[in-house]
């Protein structure tokens, strides 16, 4: 399913060529390290060869011709050139670890157009990263001039002074010269302040529409389809055995498993709010609450702080956590009139990871705290704009619906290893349910916006004879952290030099670092519920309460149809 990598020495050498201009080094791959990674020592694709190539179109025509003016392209060496490696079809991210500003983009230009054809990108967000590269070549030569406009403004004013010194507060022709040079150079020094605010608010407002780079160990893929399967759980014939499915036993949709227990309402739900919504009743509605319950003392008990957020943020929460600016269309928007988050927009959440993440937002926190830990079950509200006529029917994918959210804060050297833990906590919540799923490693045309690593957990639905995703977790480095400042300070070291007193002398603070964040679901509560009926059913009707969420229902074990 993936495709597999052309030989051609013209394609490394076209590569190399932009490779080397921003930054002449060859990258390694610590391939041993990497589970279920292929290192590639061939050529790179036509699809990376092409993003490399290509020209490209800035907005802005003035923008263009003065980046263009300062832009030059070295010759790689034969070397460099044949010692260059790709993994997974891109350039190793190992020695880009971090999240990209307009200085690290430019840097290492060739590598962040690798990870966004590999994203399977548009050609807009391919533009947009060179026009970023650009505008910060000619960023950096107006810094330097502006500077120098200064440095000629104060050293005229400071000769003004000493020659009205000199003249006893007369201002001779000269003096009045000199101040003219300064004004001169004072107002050359605003007008090119001007054009750095213009520059870099648009390097900023494209720095926003570029996904997160990818870690080395996503596969490369077009879509879901080439998601690549880490492990398996469960056997899908052990509950049928023990609820008495018979061979000619045909499994009921969750929503008619759900009708047959009378607690299925979604007439009335569309009447009053439209299409994807559905009202509980009953027994469905207590067992929903039931497996909300569950999940949060589960989460509990592996460490997490429960929080009760706000469902409604502003619009730079969201545009921390990434969904804003390039998904508005998928969420709620209210109106002004109604309210506004601090003067801003505001938004139904999407999901809890954004008031959870953003309750650190620009905070410097120590590495004493770290990782922190919260849990939170809200309800989530999307729009889906872009499913329309997919999964229209049932709980599957609905407007509004319950969600047990976990999110870490961590360092970048414990980021890897808690995203596993947050991602275990998932899983073992549908090991002990008892229902079967599989554990994918999302591919590069897959993965979301802002992760750099993702599992998906998708659980057995019987009725379709397929697995669906009941939980994501993502990694997402510190590309959120930098979107809303959250920084830590890591932990000053000893030092046992001494001083020129002889005492010993004191540690210096470090400097605050970006922190990382994980977020996963742990889980959803609509799908977990659509697993549980269709899994749990029986040829009679009825629905048999997993044991785990007996204590949650009064100690009810059947759930009982309805005549």
């Amino acid at each position: 399913m993936h495709q597999p990598l052309q030989s051609n020495s013209k394609l490394v050498a076209a590569t190399m060529m932009l490779f080397s201009a921003s930054r002449a080094c060859a990258f390694t791959i610590r391939s041993a390290s990497l589970a279920s990674t292929t290192a590639v020592t061939t050529r790179p694709s036509p699809l990376l060869h092409n993003a490399l190539r290509s020209p490209s179109a800035i907005g802005r025509a003035s923008f263009l011709s003065m980046a263009e003016s300062t832009t030059t392209t070295t010759e790689p060496t034969e070397d460099t050139a044949s010692s260059t490696q790709l993994i997974n079809q891109r350039i190793s991210r190992s020695t880009l670890p971090s999240s990209l500003d307009a200085r690290s983009l430019s840097d290492n230009l060739p590598l962040v157009l690798s990870h966004l054809t590999s994203r399977r990108a548009s050609s807009e967000a391919l533009d947009s990263a060179r026009q970023i590269s650009k505008l910060n070549t000619h960023r950096v030569a107006l810094i330097q001039k502006r500077d120098e406009a200064l440095q000629m403004r104060n050293e005229c004013s400071g000769k003004v002074g000493k020659m009205m010194g000199v003249s006893k507060g007369e201002e001779t022709e000269e003096i009045i010269e000199m101040k003219a040079k300064a004004s001169e150079a004072g107002e050359e020094a605003s007008k090119v302040e001007g054009e750095l605010s213009e520059i870099e608010s648009t390097m900023n407002r494209l720095l926003a529409s570029l996904p997160n780079l990818l870690d080395d160990v996503v596969p490369d893929g077009e879509n879901d389809g080439d998601n690549e399967l880490v492990s398996q759980w469960g056997d899908v014939e052990s509950l049928p055995k023990e609820l008495g499915w018979t061979d000619d036993f045909e499994p009921l949709w969750h929503d008619d498993v759900a009708t047959n227990l009378g607690g299925w309402h979604s007439e009335a739900a569309v009447g009053m709010s439209g299409a994807r919504f559905v009202s509980l009743t009953g027994s469905v509605a207590r067992l929903e609450r039931a497996i909300s319950s569950y999940f949060l003392d589960r989460a509990s008990e592996k460490g997490y702080t429960e929080v009760s957020p706000p469902l409604v943020v502003s619009r730079s929460a969201l545009e921390g956590t990434s969904q804003l600016p390039k998904f508005e269309e998928d969420l709620f928007k209210i109106v002004p009139e109604s309210h506004t988050c601090n003067g801003q927009d505001a938004f139904l959440i999407p999901t809890a990871e954004v008031p959870l993440t953003n309750m650190h937002a620009n905070q410097i926190l120590e590495e004493s705290d770290l990782p922190i830990s919260y849990c939170a079950m809200t309800p989530c509200f999307r729009a889906e704009a872009g499913s329309y006529g997919r999964d229209t029917r049932g709980l599957i994918r609905t407007h509004q619906f319950y969600k047990v959210e976990l999110v870490k804060i961590t360092t970048a050297e414990t980021s890897a290893n808690e995203h596993e833990k947050l991602t275990r906590h998932a899983e073992e919540c549908l090991e002990e349910l008892k229902i079967p799923f599989r554990k994918m490693r999302l591919c590069s045309g897959d993965v979301g916006f802002s992760a750099q690593h993702c599992y998906d957990l998708e659980a057995w639905l019987p009725s379709t004879g397929e697995y669906r995703e009941i939980s994501s977790c993502s990694n997402t480095g510190d590309f959120q952290a930098r979107r809303m400042g959250l920084r830590y300070r890591p932990a000053a070291t000893a030092v046992d030099e001494e001083d020129n007193k002889g005492g010993k002398k004191k540690a210096k603070k470090p400097k605050p670092v970006l922190c990382h964040t994980i977020n996963g679901s742990g889980l959803a509560v609509g799908r977990t519920l659509v697993a549980v009926l269709e899994n749990y059913q029986t040829p009679e009707g009825d629905v048999v309460v997993p044991e785990v969420l007996r204590p949650y229902m009064g100690g009810v074990e059947i759930l009982k149809k309805k005549n």
